[in-house]
């Protein structure tokens, strides 16, 4: 099945295969890294080659939308490569959802063939199951390192089976649906040139090393560790893969393994110092370690000092799925200078802050717009959706932020999360970096309550580190030399952990269901 793209995105624009060509250019140098698997680029082409021939045997073509529920895995790798060479659209799925959210996804997405790991059959075939005539096939790492379908096709590949050499960078790679943090999940619309500009402009920001080891622990059914399998083939280089995150793991990768750059975020960084200081008390990540890429929104800046204190060099990007990951990003020469931005644009962006439907003046907080080559087309069977959220190639992203006199972005909160208390705009992000500056605070999480006088009002929820103790009156004594006094929360709830999607986003929509579990 297709998927109409309006008519600017519908001509071809044909490139060679990228990995292809690392395989062509750098058949033996290592492509991905994942515990005691090692493949080299000619390797991994095989494998996805393989697995191609596997998929069609299925009935898997062009358009053909497919489904995948597993974690982050080589054969998660080469599944992306295979549907690649097939032209066939990926449906990469969150392995944190419910069965029921998962069936919505499948039915929205019009996905025909549901392909699994190991750990996540079961459900996978509960789901296709329910689904008729939605097929169910587990994706196997054999002993002798191939990759296998299980249950097997029965007949070979059909006859007129010939892969895709050739990349269309206008046709649609993969549809990957929201975190939902807003409402119901959209499926973005992902296609092989947003991969294509967002890989080119993170390059000419963050420089491109042919000896580069990406280090992969964000899911890959989120667009920061999807982009991460496909820059590593138009960069040529290695990833090096996690199945989840798992600081200790992540440290030791950094230290023996050659690992140059990560993608994380900010919780991320905070347990990844917290298991470094307790294994090697005092030390510093490896000279190798060039870039902490660091998203998933506003990062508090205890953290950032903490880590230009380490000599650990942090980048923070903002971005987002409809932007293909990163949109604007800090250059590692600025990231001191300009501790806490999420520096400039990238080259192939353009970006826009918008108050009142008139460009925001610099230091004056509006929507973040965006628009260039690396921003979707639209979403999956939703055109009303589309319209409102693009409008004459600029997107809306529902996001705050303001630009500086030097047109670097700060970002402030997600709109929906925003706080109006009497009329003033109170932003959480600031709350919460301000409950981290104090040395008992490990995470915090700020929602608005109701309130009959002033229309809402900020509550706070905080985990304290295991060896920490406080009060919500030294906390409040704390904020209250950092914040204007309507800004300070009404309640401060101390919490055993705070809820997060799989990508380690604070979601502050579920932070009032603590309530019940709180500590005063």
């Amino acid at each position: 099945m297709s998927v109409d793209l309006p008519p600017s995105q519908a001509s071809s624009q044909l490139i060679p295969d990228w990995l292809q060509r690392c395989a062509e250019n750098r058949p033996q140098h290592l492509a991905v890294q994942s515990g005691a698997v090692r493949w080299s680029f000619a390797e991994l082409a095989q494998q996805a080659m393989r697995l191609a021939e596997q998929l069609a045997a299925l009935g898997v073509t062009s358009g053909s939308r497919v489904a995948l529920l597993a974690a982050n895995s080589p054969a998660f790798v080469a599944c992306v490569h295979a549907l690649t060479r097939l032209r066939a659209i990926l449906v990469p799925l969150n392995t944190r959802l419910s069965e029921a959210e998962l069936s919505w996804q499948l039915q929205d997405a019009r996905v025909s063939l549901l392909l699994s790991d190991a750990g996540q059959a079961a459900r996978a075939e509960r789901l296709a199951s329910n689904l008729a005539p939605l097929t169910h096939a587990c994706l196997r790492l054999q002993p002798n390192g191939s990759i296998e379908l299980d249950p097997a096709p029965q007949q070979g590949p059909p006859a007129a089976f010939t892969p895709v050499l050739l990349i269309d960078l206008n046709a649609v790679q993969a549809i990957m649906y929201t975190s939902g943090t807003t409402g119901e999940p959209k499926g973005v619309l992902i296609t092989y040139g947003m991969h294509w500009w967002n890989a080119v402009s993170s390059a000419l920001n963050l420089g491109h090393h042919l000896d580069d080891c990406w280090l992969a622990c964000l899911p890959f059914f989120h667009i920061g560790g999807l982009t991460i399998i496909m820059r590593s083939v138009i960069y040529g280089i290695t990833i090096n893969v996690h199945e989840k995150f798992d600081p200790l793991a992540i440290n030791r990768s950094i230290f023996s393994e050659g690992v140059t750059i990560i993608s994380v975020v900010a919780v991320m960084l905070q347990r990844m110092l917290e298991a470094l200081e307790q294994e090697h008390p005092g030390e510093r990540y490896p000279g190798h370690l060039r870039c902490v890429l660091l998203g998933g929104g506003p990062a508090p800046r205890p953290l950032l000092e903490a880590c230009a204190a380490r000599g650990i060099p942090v980048v923070q990007t903002y971005g987002l799925t409809e932007a293909c990951s990163q949109a604007a990003t800090l250059s590692p020469a600025e990231a001191l200078r300009k501790l806490g931005s999420a520096g400039r644009p990238l080259p192939a962006v353009q970006l826009e802050i918008r108050q009142d439907g008139r460009r925001a003046a610099p230091g004056e907080a509006g929507m973040i717009y965006l628009k260039g080559p690396t921003i979707t087309p639209g979403y999956a069977n939703r055109p009303e959706a589309t319209r409102e959220a693009l409008q004459d190639g600029w997107l809306a992203t529902g996001d705050i932020g303001y630009l500086d006199e030097e047109g670097y972005l700060y970002v402030l909160d997600r709109r929906s999360d925003l706080i109006i208390s009497g009329g003033e705009n109170i932003y959480p992000a600031e709350i919460e970096a301000a409950l981290l500056s104090h040395p008992a605070v490990a995470e915090a999480g700020v929602c608005g309550q109701p309130d009959p006088q002033w229309g809402q009002v900020p509550i706070a929820f905080v985990r304290l580190h295991p060896d920490q103790t406080t009060s919500a009156e030294e906390l409040l004594a704390h904020l209250q030399t950092r914040l204007a006094r309507y800004k300070l929360p009404r309640a401060i709830h101390f919490v055993a952990e705070l809820p997060r999607n799989s990508s380690g986003k604070l979601l502050r929509r579920q932070l009032p269901s603590l309530l019940n579990h709180a500590v005063d």
